[in-house]
């Protein structure tokens, strides 16, 4: 890849790792549905001056079935139910959990007709990483958790169905329209739970800093920069970023919110890695640059002509 090619994988490596981070930081202060309205609502609001001239060509009222569908499973449901997990459990264990949504994916692209045969090695990856979440879960089923871990593997759920909606049906739809028409939507649908929840006294600089973040940096930043790296490096490429975000996610927790490094912890992680990178692996006649699976998935958000095949908007996945 070329140099520029190289920091935007480092940028959106980062910037889709931290959400996990900032969602902690800032449910300490406002309600779930304040965070994700102000999160939603910046979004759209910087990314749909810029989607102006597609929207116009979109043809949107024609996919509005779609649209509405993949704008839930991509944005609505899943980042109510990040935020309310993290209530509970740690920024690291939502960041491993959610790393194994394209484990899952490739269930669900199994249950949906996608006919392409699973090798040895991909078998072998959906049962390791199914492993690794069964070795982080554990421990917080046993300790109560039971809810937070069933919203965030929800979550996860949903960051790998929502792409097979982009891909089936919104596949000649420009993805810097739909990923501001899907944040614009999403904004209006919290925006009266937020005014119902809205803090009474400001919160402190802590929480405003988070909240910034995850609505600038983490959604209108994160889409624009990429689009640039799906320009820069094809989506093939692209998608590996993936695979850094949990490390991310683990290494913010642990050094700003001092969440522990356990052995399960380390355990997990290498296992869930391991495993998506198998599950998710081309065939060996998959021709280089073609995403092996249509239906896995790049974090929250909703992408450009170029990754329609692969994905859709991380928040992502916290994407």
């Amino acid at each position: 890849m070329t140099r520029r090619g190289w920091l935007l994988f480092a940028l959106m490596s980062v910037i889709w790792g931290v959400p996990y981070l900032l969602i902690k930081v800032a449910v300490e202060g406002v309600s779930v549905p304040v965070l994700v309205f102000v999160r939603t609502a910046v979004g759209a609001a910087v990314l749909l001056p810029l989607a102006v001239r597609g929207l116009r060509s979109a043809r949107l009222r024609q996919h509005w079935r779609p649209l509405v569908a993949f704008a839930a499973l991509e944005i609505v449901v899943p980042w109510w139910l990040l935020t309310d997990a993290e209530r509970q459990i740690s920024s690291s264990m939502t960041g491993l959990l959610i790393a194994a949504s394209p484990i899952i994916a490739v269930l669900v692209g199994r249950l949906t007709g996608d006919g392409e045969r699973l090798g040895g090695a991909r078998w072998t990856g959906l049962a390791v990483g199914l492993a690794g979440v069964a070795v982080l879960a554990a421990p917080g089923l046993r300790g109560g958790d039971v809810r937070s871990i069933a919203e965030v593997l929800l979550a996860a759920t949903c960051y790998a169905i929502a792409p097979v909606i982009l891909a089936r049906r919104l596949a000649d739809v420009p993805a810097l329209p739909t990923t501001a028409v899907c944040l614009g939507l999403a904004a209006l649908l919290y925006a009266t739970p937020a005014a119902l929840t809205w803090p009474t006294v400001l919160p402190d600089g802590r929480v405003l800093a988070a909240l910034a973040g995850l609505a600038v940096l983490c959604t209108a930043v994160a889409f624009l920069v990429f689009f640039a790296l799906i320009r820069e490096v094809g989506p093939a490429r692209a998608l590996v970023f993936t695979y850094v975000n949990p490390a991310v996610a683990v290494t913010a927790g642990v050094l700003v919110l001092d969440e522990p490094v356990t052995v399960p912890v380390v355990l997990a992680f290498v296992l869930i890695l391991a495993g998506s990178v198998l599950a998710t692996g081309r065939r060996s006649d998959t021709p280089t640059g073609t995403p092996a699976d249509p239906s896995v998935k790049v974090p929250a958000g909703n992408r450009p002509e170029t990754v329609r095949a692969v994905s859709g908007p991380s928040p992502g996945r916290g994407r």
